[in-house]
């Protein structure tokens, strides 16, 4: 298989801001003025930096309560997991598997496949580099979606507030959560995906 140049290789460097291909002596972007660099500086660094911190705040997000309510004088905090057993025992299963797969599925997902890209990239390994590339913008496709439990807990609140039944009120989880969310996005934007590609220059 005929190996495909690499851009430096052409004498060209890439713009992260508007994608222009920029001389490789150039400074700054002619287009939009930003600073161009052939990689992101310390950019696995600076993942793993914001993969492990959002590791340690994943945990109180699901110990914690996200939600307290109280509906005719009886009051309850409820956790992330708390909410989705709830709900599929009232029946709302779609609400349910909705939560479970954005405060659960999706954050677990962004951990097991920010940390291979991490691993594979240090160690300029050449293994399945078109699936980690496409693994890495699945990671950027999702990641604004896990902001869906944020947004459930807001409308229950709105809806139970509405009703002058009852009050809810968020409670510390649902911060924690957002935090993980925030520092996964930082963390798959700091990574630069094309370190996948740069493993041939350590082989052999």
């Amino acid at each position: 298989m005929t190996r495909v140049p690499r851009a430096r290789e052409l004498g060209l460097v890439g713009c992260h801001v508007c994608d222009l291909a920029c001389a490789g002596s150039a400074t700054h972007c002619p287009r939009c003025g930003s600073r161009l660099h052939a990689r992101k500086p310390d950019s696995t660094a600076r993942s793993w930096a914001f993969l492990i911190a959002a590791l340690i705040l994943y945990v109180p997000s699901n110990v914690l309560p996200v939600m307290y309510t109280s509906m005719l004088g009886r009051g309850e905090a409820s956790t992330i997991l708390h909410g989705v057993v709830e709900f599929w025992k009232a029946g709302s299963w779609d609400i349910a598997l909705l939560i479970f797969i954005a405060s659960v599925a999706v954050p677990s997902t962004k951990f097991l496949v920010l940390g291979t890209l991490l691993v594979t990239a240090q160690r300029h390994s050449t293994w399945a580099r078109l699936q980690r590339a496409r693994l890495y913008r699945f990671v950027e496709l999702i990641g604004y979606w896990s902001m869906l439990d944020v947004v459930v807990v807001a409308l229950v609140c709105a809806l139970v507030q509405f009703h002058l039944l009852g009050t809810a009120e968020p409670r510390a989880g649902i911060v924690f959560f957002g935090l993980v969310v925030v520092l996964t996005m930082f963390a798959a934007m700091s990574f630069d995906p094309r370190l996948i590609w740069d493993g041939d220059e350590h082989d052999g």
